[in-house]
């Protein structure tokens, strides 16, 4: 059947209980809502009478019907219809679609949960007319949720309602609020269906000001986030890659530009010089509370996940929220991502709660990363591989393509893609494994060159990952290297010098790059 012309961009789902509604009243909220910018309504109360539900919808009906709002009624078809209002939202444990479309008739809008692919493609089947996904994230205004599906889930519904040719509407729901909403429309999005809107609760029913916050939650759904690359994601052939690597470090040196790294206390140090070295300005801090200032100045951030507490968790959520609100690159390293519950439960906590412009691991980091279950790592190592190189570009390229950034899976043979562009690289030395912090200044130098190159973030990641791997290979053959003690300071010295001939317009140093496309 022929979807119903409604505007699904900003649904307000109701809540009458104390704790989220406190002592505001219901109708006086839905009508400043509206007046905010609410494209939908559900009425939702689970607990008054019948009688009362009937008044209240009535109510909440004559301010909507002046706005042009479709008013729903949360699983009661009786309310609905003693109430003339236009339509019914019911649950998987509610009365079913079939029964709600026939008595309410060919013209009512009919929603339905679902949790799930199955509930998904059932209800569109059935002819729902729109589908709420969900939940998201975990939230206190539904105790009796199923399950907490995420972003992933919510796109890979998506994904099989196109394949099968379905064109139901869709909104999701569940966690959603002013602080994610762009992000949680940016990557739910499958490649030939998105969200239709998403719909909210607390985000407008607890406010103090829901006229404020429902122009908010508007503006927010109708632009794209601060960190969205409009861009097409043009071929990059190795020459292409190598031909450009010299000037993307050369702006970056131009730039100097800010590299605040959230790093464990072992390497911030050898960090710092790496920083100084390459031509970025580094900055180390772990207090969230400062990110605001520090993003400000358009730079980039590392989150590394070294050093792992509560506190520290809560200080790297501050300033992920704090980058992504301006767009600026954000790198996630989960370093023993895959060694402890509390390891576990952190990747989960930082992914949800912000957007990452590029994450790099191991094996076993990134394995963890794209949700694979018994994962077990050897504190920060990665331990024997578990993977093909064919498996290992399949997960790399399907986890990008989820989570709609660039993931980076180092090892002998590293592999990066954003979900489309996918290469293996093949540089480096054995004395990079040999030596602390490695991986997490390979993230500042990765981090630094995508604060200047934002158009095309694979590009900036590459051209990183390229000139610390080419460094490494020179400073491991120095006449002065004898081992990794030596290697250190040569290892920096060559950074430098790769940076020095890149500035003078000399980009030998990128010819030997061992990169393939896959």
């Amino acid at each position: 059947m022929a979807p119903k012309p409604v505007d699904y961009s900003l649904y307000l789902v109701t809540d009458s209980t104390p704790p989220i509604l406190g002592d505001k009243d219901l109708v006086a909220v839905v009508k400043a809502a509206v007046e905010g910018g609410a494209t939908i309504v559900q009425y939702r109360d689970k607990t008054s009478e019948t009688a009362e539900l009937v008044q209240i919808a009535k109510e909440l009906h004559k301010v909507t019907k002046a706005a042009g709002v479709p008013l729903l009624i949360n699983d009661r078809v009786d309310v609905a219809l003693a109430a003339g209002v236009e339509g019914v939202h019911v649950g998987q444990d509610d009365l079913d679609l079939k029964t709600a479309r026939r008595l309410l008739g060919p013209d009512a809008i009919v929603g339905v949960t679902a949790n799930s692919l199955e509930e998904a493609l059932e209800a569109a089947g059935d002819g729902a007319d729109y589908l709420g996904l969900g939940t998201v994230y975990a939230t206190p205004t539904k105790e009796n949720t199923k399950s907490i599906i995420g972003t992933a889930g919510v796109q890979k519904i998506l994904a099989e309602l196109h394949k099968a040719g379905h064109e139901v509407k869709t909104v999701c729901i569940g966690g959603v609020n002013a602080s994610n909403t762009q992000r949680i429309l940016y990557q739910c999005a499958a490649p030939q269906k998105k969200l239709d809107g998403v719909a909210v609760v607390s985000a407008i029913m607890a406010s103090s000001e829901p006229k404020e916050a429902a122009m908010h939650l508007r503006k927010l759904v109708s632009e794209p986030p601060p960190f969205a690359t409009t861009a097409s994601k043009s071929q990059l052939s190795r020459d292409d890659i190598v031909a450009k690597a010299p000037d993307v470090i050369k702006r970056m040196v131009g730039k100097k530009p800010l590299c605040h790294n959230m790093t464990n206390l072992v390497v911030q140090n050898f960090a710092a010089n790496v920083a100084l070295a390459i031509g970025s300005s580094p900055i180390m801090s772990n207090n969230g509370l400062e990110a605001g200032d520090l993003a400000a100045l358009g730079g980039s951030l590392v989150i590394n996940m070294g050093t792992t507490t509560p506190e520290i968790r809560s200080n790297h959520l501050k300033a992920l929220a704090a980058y992504n609100a301006v767009g600026g690159p954000v790198v996630f390293d989960p370093v023993g991502a895959g060694a402890t519950q509390q390891r576990k439960e952190g990747v989960k906590a930082l992914m949800a709660g912000g957007f990452f412009d590029l994450i790099k691991g191991n094996e076993g980091e990134i394995r963890t990363v794209s949700g694979a279950q018994g994962v077990k790592q050897h504190g920060v190592d990665s331990g024997a591989s578990q993977l093909s190189m064919d498996d290992k570009i399949k997960l790399v390229k399907g986890t990008a393509a989820r989570e709609r950034n660039i993931i980076l899976m180092t090892g002998s043979m590293d592999v990066i893609s954003d979900g489309e562009r996918t290469f293996t690289v093949a540089n480096g030395h054995e004395y990079l494994g040999e030596i602390t912090g490695s991986g997490c200044t390979l993230g500042t130098t990765i981090a630094s060159v995508m604060a200047v190159e934002r158009e095309d973030k694979l590009l900036a990641a590459l051209v990183g990952l390229l000139m610390y791997e080419i460094a490494a290979e020179r400073a491991a053959v120095r006449s002065d290297v004898k081992g990794p003690g030596t290697f250190v300071p040569a290892f920096i010295d060559e950074l430098y010098r790769v940076r020095q001939e890149s500035v003078s317009g000399d980009g030998s140093w990128a010819q030997v790059a061992k990169i393939r496309t896959v």
